[in-house]
């Protein structure tokens, strides 16, 4: 059975950090792009980050850009989403997906046809 399970949420104050992972069973990661998209409430899911299945293309949302840091350990099967100077807009479930995909490729879209079921991040005070 394919799976992904995400863990690292939490509640945290603005200015903090947290680091989100991304568990792939049943199947390999390789030749797989990885995203990280998030849903808040009474909102659209966004695309926040993406990697590309060699782990040498990235890309990021304007709003993250510059605080969160997406990588991977294909021989640990996991994805990472380092999230640093956490802001409350940054609330919202928190989803990772894959898709086979050549190297250098990386949407932002929701094009994915892997997900997980996702991990809570709440930024308040």
């Amino acid at each position: 059975q394919l799976q992904l399970v995400e863990s690292g949420g939490g509640l945290v104050q603005p200015g903090e950090s947290l680091r989100l992972s991304c568990a792939a069973s049943g199947f390999t990661l390789d030749y797989r792009a990885i995203g990280w998209f998030r849903r808040a409430p009474g909102k659209e899911r966004e695309g926040v980050s993406c990697i590309d299945s060699s782990g040498t293309v990235t890309n990021y949302a304007d709003s993250v850009q510059g605080r969160f840091t997406i990588s991977r350990d294909n021989a640990k099967n996991m994805v990472y989403l380092q999230m640093d100077r956490l802001k409350p807009e940054d609330t919202a479930v928190y989803y990772c997906a894959a898709i086979r995909l050549f190297p250098a490729m990386c949407p932002l879209t929701p094009d994915y046809d892997s997900w997980g079921q996702g991990t809570q991040v709440t930024v308040s005070s």
